[in-house]
């Protein structure tokens, strides 16, 4: 029957709550989600819930290391008031991460951390050495508060104090004391006795600390081993007495004094007697005499210790280590390097200087950071200057590029550990801010990238700062990464369980510039640019078919009012036209590019837009919300008969043309009033098909008077816009109503998707005529002079304008299209997740009930996306070295851990004394660890029988239990 087992005590509760860090850490966390909610940034989503991901995982890490962590203390003293008192505190296991420690004094307190390394491994251990101020002479009693942190900082665990460590603080001695007295104590002479001195051998005693080595008898201990120590006197008469009451003033001043002639007679090796209040110290001398009279004095008539302020005084802050500003200058220059392609030069160059000069601070102290008018005259000049370029400071790329400036201005002021979490937050910020352009899987990854490099930076906050060396970088750069990984399984749950809400928190639009183009007037020459940018515009997914190219008219803003020179679009409501459909509808997904602009890209007719959307009285689909991101939308059009029924007031104005311009087109088309509505349209193709037009991006310049008549009879040499633009005055001139239409015609198709890629170089104008029982009319005058426009492409429209179809494809061109359809891919699966998407995906898999099924699901999903993070961190604190790891699991299922610096051996005593059943099998555990660890040969046997003296060791354990 086993023996009585001696109760484990219960370990105190650890609880963790987040450091200032860890707040402000939250905090970006969910303005960066208000972000993403308000935005529909898919991609910030997942940044957000990576980091999200990190801050709940630092908690885990943080409870776990404190609970393996072992924290001693030592005090160096004594020492004399006023100078510093070391006090050294060690910490072994914790798994890595960081120790804050705290020292209270009665009138002080100080602060301190400490780095375990290596990071994540058992057996990892740091020391920190604090220097305490000693105010007062006598008792102080030191009470040490410790906190482990994860390595990031973002949390904090409370430990069990510490015994508290209690020295003596010797008086300090009074400068320019006067000489001690001469007088002596009682008795004179060599008959009197004698007494501790220095002049004959009195013999061998024990050695006591504080003995000086020179009186230890070496001759002894090489015989016997043992230390002892040679005992010398002197005549009892030649010894001086030094009394209190010789020195005058307050305790602490006659305490000085004392100590004064306390040193002299002992550096001149001369004996002494103390009288205390109620004390005395016997005539002797050497440094045991001198140690026991410094003793009294520091605890005679000792004044009882200043209370605490009523007010803490707030310490100064940690200062910045060159090493640590390093760190976060390099992650930062890596995270603000995007903005080189999309910011100002200057801004650029401002940026650089900056990081310079904090880089050369680290390296010189001669190098002083900036001062605080230039920095705010900086500011200002950099504010006024990005508002003079953008037009505003509140856009997104005058945000963005503000918010850059200010992160580099940071850096310029630096000086202290918190400046360097501020940098890093802002890091962090600006590196979310980046979505605002690109949503890509290359802007996915730097932004992965960025945050890891700022998160490492951020591991040097704490305790001592390596230095950036390629294995110390190496190393914490890999110890960042797991940790992402780690969050990666809770990111993507998040990503795909999170409900996220239909519309925007609030109407505040990401300005910016306008990128398509396509804007609400036009003039000859708009499109110019355009047709000469290859940047995707949008991507059309067909449901089914992908229509002819002849029927891809993308249609834009429509422009009613013209004054001669510019076509503008009219706002204001008219009644809505008559949609007659003709056709099949034809449903597809639109994947817009950022543009700024409200229109969404519809073939003729659109029937159905998205919820929140709207269809003008002009036949186009438009949105409240600019297109400031990557959006994807789902279109259904028809084929139709457009405004067979319109309001006679809108006919009426766009037949209007301004008095006293170009008359010699109204020449022209004033014998076509006398044909028919259909006829006069004929007319007017066949004037600009038997003209000598010709299709080019490089037009002359036209004059702003009679422009129509300059161009029809002189130049006859334009773009889609100067034919666009012409036909419609010639239908008004014949007496029918005409107007403009812009937007984008054709698209090429990608074979790997079976999708249309319609780019910037599509941008396309064309007109519409309204004709009695048809209603409005697509008119293209540009397919008359250039078919392979329609056909084909702008491409080839300018070298061959009546090819029937494009060249074909060459390699790279087709290497091309197979990363689009990659990016496409990416594009839907990913950036375009919304809680449209999140609700198809839901019901595929049988789960439904809308988002308050989801909030049930999202808390299993996370505790299930945790556990390999659970798992991953349990693995990582056992050492790798197999009979390592074999004891850590011993000491784990005894249940008492093994003190710094015990041996096994001395394990196995102090157990076998609290547990006598487990006496034989710990025995036979630490002789099969230590032949494993130390003897010759391969271990395997050894591990074998440790493995065998473990598995006894949980049999017993088991059965004491029951």
């Amino acid at each position: 029957m086993a023996g009585p087992v001696t109760p484990r005590p219960t370990p105190p509760a650890l609880r963790a709550w987040p450091t200032g860090f860890g707040v402000a850490f939250l905090a970006l966390i969910v303005l960066t989600l208000i972000g993403c909610v308000n935005y529909a940034l898919s991609l910030g989503y997942g940044l957000t819930f990576l980091l999200g991901g990190v801050w709940v995982l630092a908690a885990g890490q943080a409870l776990r290391g404190a609970r393996d962590l072992r924290l001693g203390a030592q005090v160096s003293g004594p020492v004399a008031a006023g100078t510093p008192l070391p006090v050294t505190l060690r910490a072994q296991g914790g798994r890595g991460g960081a120790l804050r420690v705290t020292l209270h004094l009665p009138y002080d307190v100080v602060s301190g951390s400490l780095t375990l390394e290596p990071p994540g491994e058992a057996g990892s251990e740091g020391t920190l050495q604090l220097l305490v101020p000693t105010d007062v002479r006598g008792p102080l009693t030191v009470r040490i508060t410790a906190h482990a942190l994860d390595r990031l900082g973002l949390w904090r665990v409370r430990l069990p104090d510490p015994a508290p460590l209690t020295t003596l603080i010797h008086p300090a001695p009074e400068d320019g004391a006067p000489p001690p007295p001469a007088r002596s104590v009682s008795g004179s002479g060599d008959g009197a006795g004698r007494a501790p001195g220095d002049e004959e051998f009195a013999g061998l005693r024990p050695y006591q600390p504080g003995d000086s080595p020179r009186q230890v008898s070496w001759r002894h201990v090489a015989r016997t081993g043992q230390l002892l120590t040679r005992e010398t006197d002197a005549a009892q008469g030649r010894a001086r007495r030094l009394d209190w009451q010789d020195a005058p003033g307050p305790p602490d001043a006659r305490a000085a004094r004392l100590r004064a002639w306390v040193d002299a007679l002992h550096a001149r090796g001369e004996g002494y007697a103390l009288h205390l209040p109620g004390e005395l110290i016997p005539a002797g001398a050497g440094e045991a005499q001198r140690l026991a009279a410094l003793n009294a004095l520091a605890l005679a008539e000792v004044e009882p210790p200043p209370a605490p302020p009523a007010r803490r005084v707030v310490a100064p802050p940690d200062p910045l280590p060159g090493a640590a500003l390093v760190w976060t200058l390099l992650a930062l220059a890596v995270t603000l390097a995007p903005g080189v392609l999309r910011q100002p030069w200057w801004l650029s160059a401002v940026i650089a200087a900056l990081l310079g000069h904090a880089l050369l601070r680290t390296r010189s102290s001669h190098v002083a950071p900036l001062p605080t008018w230039l920095l705010a005259l900086l500011v200002v000049a950099g504010g006024a200057a990005l508002n003079a370029t953008y037009g505003t400071l509140l856009g997104r790329d005058a945000g963005t590029a503000f918010l850059a400036l200010l992160a580099a201005l940071k850096t310029a002021e630096s000086h202290a550990r918190r400046d360097q979490a501020v940098l890093t937050l802002l890091g962090l910020f600006v590196t979310s801010t980046g979505f605002f352009f690109s949503q890509g899987p290359g802007t996915a990854l730097y932004s992965v990238l960025s945050a890891a490099v700022l998160l490492t930076a951020a591991t040097t906050r704490l305790g001592r700062v390596p230095p950036l060396t390629r294995p110390t970088l190496t190393r914490r750069l890999g110890a960042t990464v797991r940790l992402l990984a780690l969050a990666t399984p809770l990111t993507l749950a998040l990503f795909v369980l999170l409900p996220r809400p239909d519309g925007p928190l609030w109407q505040l639009p990401v300005q910016g510039q306008n990128l398509t183009g396509l804007s609400t007037e036009i003039s000859a020459g708009s499109f110019t640019n355009l047709a000469q940018n290859p940047a995707v515009a949008f991507r059309a997914d067909f449901r089914g078919a992908v229509p002819a190219p002849a029927e891809r008219y993308w249609r834009g803003p429509v422009l009613e009012s013209f004054d001669g020179l510019t076509w503008r679009q009219v706002r204001g409501g008219a009644p809505t036209p008559s949609v007659e459909a003709t056709g099949a509808p034809v449903t597809y997904d639109l994947t817009l590019e950022p543009s700024g602009t409200p229109w969404l890209l519809a073939l003729d007719a659109v029937v159905r837009v998205p919820e929140g959307a709207f269809i003008t009285s002009s036949f186009q689909a438009f949105t409240p919300r600019p297109v400031a991101t990557r959006r994807r939308v789902t279109l259904v059009s028809q084929p139709a008969l457009l405004g067979r029924q319109e309001n006679p007031d809108r006919l009426r104005f766009d037949a209007l043309l301004p008095q006293g311009q170009n008359p010699r087109t109204l020449e022209l088309a004033r014998p076509w009033q006398a044909l028919a509505p259909a006829a006069r349209v004929q007319a007017g193709l066949n004037h600009l098909r038997r003209g000598g037009f010709t299709y080019t991006l490089s037009p002359p310049l036209l004059p702003e008077q009679n422009r129509t008549d300059a161009f029809l009879f002189g130049s006859r040499r334009g773009f889609c816009e100067h034919y666009a633009s012409a036909f419609a005055v010639l239908m008004r001139a014949s007496g029918l109503s005409a107007r403009v239409v812009t937007g984008y015609l054709g698209g090429e198709l990608n074979p790997d998707g079976n999708y249309l890629i319609v780019r910037q170089q599509d941008a396309h104008a064309w007109t519409e005529v309204w004709l009695p029982g048809q209603g409005w009319v697509r008119v293209d005058p540009t397919a008359v002079i250039a078919p392979a426009r329609v056909n084909a492409d702008v491409r080839t429209a300018l070298t061959q304008p009546a090819a029937s179809a494009a060249r074909p494809r060459s390699g790279l061109e087709r290497l091309r299209l197979r990363l689009d359809s990659w990016q496409n891919r990416w594009n839907s699966v990913v950036v375009e997740y919304d809680g449209e998407q999140q609700t198809a995906l839901l019901a595929r898999l049988g789960v439904t009930g809308g988002a308050q099924t989801l909030w049930w699901l999202v808390l299993p999903a996370l505790l299930v996306t945790l556990l390999p993070a659970y798992i991953w961190t349990r693995r990582a604190a056992r050492p790798a070295e197999p009979a390592q790891r074999l004891w850590h699991d011993l000491t784990r299922t005894v249940g008492a851990e093994q003190h710094p610096g015990e041996t096994p051996g001395r394990y196995v005593q102090r157990q076998s004394a609290a547990q006598p059943h487990l006496a034989a099998a710990l025995r036979d555990a630490a002789h099969a660890y230590q032949q494993a660890r130390y003897a010759p040969g391969p271990p395997d046997a050894a591990l074998r029988d440790l493995r065998a003296a473990l598995k006894t060791v949980r049999s017993l354990r088991h059965r004491a239990r029951r």
